[in-house]
């Protein structure tokens, strides 16, 4: 049975769906004002490879992975750029989707942006409001009153005393208590607005999430996912916002994945050691940073570096290597029975433990270029298809990559065809010469019966 770790009871717990065979997840997407970075990249891959998971094992997955394209970046962003609004969310959006796709992630099934979905955080507001949880200020900005929700910290560990010991002496003299926070801001002048009962303005950023997943999963639903960081206070706002307007659970199950850290800190804008998608791709290929994912932990740090990534790429070559050398068999459904595919079950249902699983292939990788089996090889592709990877033909991974020192392909077929050409008439110190020229510009040779192969380092 799957097992996951539930960030709200702290330990790893038996998954049980609330409807049979279904899943509902949620997951806190992009705030679209800058290019994707590593740490966006690591949300994205995870919960990609959750998704692929469940829907191997025969659950029906609703996906919804959400777009914030209003919040205070933004509008900051927008006006240093004198830039519309919707004009910059749009660019980046494109931007998001493009980066995604190349890192084989697959387009959640909704994904709704909170500037159309602001008549649910209104009627979410009201619902809070009319209850008691919520009240208009001075300022006209409407806040969640924190001292009136049973509960607040259950999901963080935080008590209220602990939470105020750590607030600063000059709060919000507009806040009835200094953990309050905003539900809806009114409008201000060069901000977009929206009408309100309230009066005008726009929403806050936590209500937007519990206003979308309510809308597209209901007001009770599995899996709430996202990083590490969004834990407290942004998921510990949606649940006490959501059940205190509905009087019930929210989520059941409760998934973060842990930082990207550069040099033992976290990956950020603020310490300038953040690394974009597109700089990362522009070096590597997309298929080894998901590899690099994938091969740690959900919950682990992920430590980044030019290393690390060097290390995920001659492991994907390895695994890439052995289905070059035999071709896999036709394909054929997974038969779950087998000892490297129970395996590969146990370690996934084990709260998705990739790195395990990833051991898996290696030893099938292993059994592969032993025994030559077209069978063992055909697994391997098979269960790698469930991480999102070994979808390409061999060679055009092997082969791939940017032109080594500025050689293309028909480049490097030449100078194979010369180094052949230079053997045959005994000129062996020629041969070595384009042989070591190669090497020096990043291309392995390998010779074999049917002749000579390469690929790039």
């Amino acid at each position: 049975m799957l097992r996951i770790h539930n960030t709200l009871a702290r330990e790893k717990q038996a998954f049980v769906p609330i409807r049979s065979g279904e899943v509902r997840m949620y997951v806190c997407g992009m705030t679209v004002y800058d290019y994707c970075h590593v740490g966006h990249a690591r949300v994205m891959v995870v919960f990609d490879t959750v998704v692929r998971w469940l829907r191997s094992q025969g659950y029906r997955v609703t996906y919804v992975r959400n777009i914030t394209d209003i919040d205070d970046k933004i509008i900051k962003r927008a006006l240093e750029n004198n830039e519309p609004m919707d004009a910059l969310t749009a660019r980046f959006i494109d931007a998001m989707n493009e980066d995604a796709a190349r890192l084989g992630v697959m387009r959640p099934d909704h994904e709704p942006r909170a500037t159309q979905s602001i008549d649910g955080m209104l009627a979410l507001i009201g619902q809070l409001v009319e209850k008691g949880l919520a009240y208009q200020a001075p300022n006209r900005d409407v806040y969640f009153s924190v001292r009136d929700f049973q509960g607040y910290g259950k999901l963080s560990g935080k008590s209220l005393e602990d939470l105020r010991a750590g607030e600063r002496v000059d709060v919000d003299p507009n806040k009835r208590d200094a953990l309050d926070f905003v539900l809806w801001k009114s409008a201000k002048p060069d901000e977009p607005q929206w009408p309100s009962p309230w009066g005008p303005g726009r929403p806050g950023w936590h209500i937007e999430c519990s206003a979308m997943s309510e809308a597209l999963l209901g007001a009770h639903f599995d899996i709430h996912g996202g990083g590490q960081d969004l834990q407290f206070p942004h998921h510990e706002n949606e649940i006490a916002q959501s059940e205190g307007a509905h009087g019930h659970a929210f989520v059941n199950y409760w998934m973060h994945n842990g930082f990207v850290r550069v040099d033992n800190e976290k990956m950020s804008k603020s310490l300038g050691n953040f690394f974009t998608v597109r700089d990362v791709l522009a070096k590597y290929d997309a298929e080894v940073v998901r590899f690099f994912i994938v091969r740690a932990h959900y919950r682990s740090p992920l430590n980044y570096s030019d290393q690390h990534l060097d290390d995920a790429r001659s492991g994907l070559t390895r695994l890439y290597t052995a289905l070059k050398n035999v071709p896999p068999a036709a394909a054929v459904s997974i038969d779950w029975n087998d000892p490297a595919a129970a395996k590969f079950k146990a370690a996934m249902d084990d709260d998705f433990n990739t790195p395990e699983a990833c051991a898996v292939l290696f030893d099938l990788a292993t059994e592969v270029n032993r025994t030559g089996s077209a069978e063992r090889s055909a697994l391997l592709k098979s269960l790698a298809a469930l991480l999102g990877l070994l979808g390409r033909e061999p060679d055009a991974f092997l082969k791939g990559g940017p032109a080594s020192d500025g050689m293309s392909d028909g480049d490097i077929e030449a100078r194979i065809a010369a180094r052949t050409a230079a053997k045959k008439a005994k000129n062996f110190a020629e041969a070595d010469r384009i042989r070591a020229e190669l090497d020096a510009a990043g291309i392995l040779l390998e010779d074999g019966p049917a002749g000579t192969t390469w690929r790039r380092k």
